[in-house]
């Protein structure tokens, strides 16, 4: 049976090499070998098993790319601006940016940064906690890639009913939304009103439609951590770039 072929670049963007629209102007720039041979045809379809290799400039150019972490308040979208509310990337400014008190925050803002810089993984206008912004493909398909391994874990204040273990149950294993089975979740009681929660999907407002379907009205939602990287003590409203050492997964 004759093996099929795939597009070169979405190849690329399955092995987690780059994003699409990455793979296609790397092979528009002369930066990709299959097999040891440069690919500068955009379309070229080749075998699901053949070698890629990036030239050093596009792993240059990757390494430019930038990832922004911002602690985004209640009250602000994520990403399509709705009338009357703030998006968050307006919040991404010289004047919020988070400097630890070593006076480390990471290179100047300048306007190349906000090029290309988009949201990966929301929270809806009612949640705060961390978003990221980010220029590169690579991790936005970690962060909403249809895999769902990375972890994503939010803190959950609810009101409504008393937690017991049937509904803690229900929220780890049991639960679906849309007539779709929900992937297991990781749930622990904080206090009498607090849950941690974590999951591996996001379904829209997944966690209170979750709550609501045992009985629970969530009062407030944070997202403290997404795969390694956490919220931290970054404040409300600031953000700041990822570091060099930081690694998402």
């Amino acid at each position: 049976m004759t093996e099929e072929l795939l597009r070169l670049s979405k190849l690329m963007a399955q092995r987690g090499l780059c994003s699409r629209r990455e793979a296609d102007s790397y092979i528009e720039q002369g930066l990709v070998k299959v097999n040891g041979v440069v690919v500068n045809q955009l379309g070229t379809k080749v075998a699901p098993d053949v070698r890629i290799e990036l030239a050093a400039r596009a792993v240059q150019q990757q390494r430019q790319l930038v990832t922004i972490l911002l602690n985004k308040p209640i009250g602000v979208v994520s990403a399509q601006p709705e009338p009357g509310y703030t998006p968050a990337i307006t919040l991404l400014t010289a004047v919020n940016q988070f400097i630890n008190q070593s006076g480390a925050g990471g290179p100047k803002l300048k306007p190349e940064h906000l090029r290309g810089l988009a949201v990966a993984g929301r929270l809806d206008i009612d949640s705060q906690g961390l978003l990221l912004f980010t220029q590169d493909g690579r991790i936005a398909k970690l962060v909403i890639g249809a895999e769902g391994k990375l972890e994503k874990e939010y803190i959950v204040r609810v009101g409504g009913g008393y937690l017991d273990e049937a509904r803690l149950k229900l929220l780890r294993h049991g639960l679906s939304l849309d007539d779709k089975p929900l992937k297991p979740a990781k749930v622990d009681l904080l206090n009498n009103e607090q849950l941690r929660i974590v999951l591996t999907e996001g379904r829209k407002r997944q966690i209170r439609r979750m709550c609501e379907l045992v009985g629970l009205r969530v009062l407030g939602l944070k997202r403290v951590r997404i795969g390694n990287l956490r919220l931290g003590n970054l404040p409300e409203g600031q953000w700041r770039f990822l570091a060099d050492w930081e690694r998402l997964d």
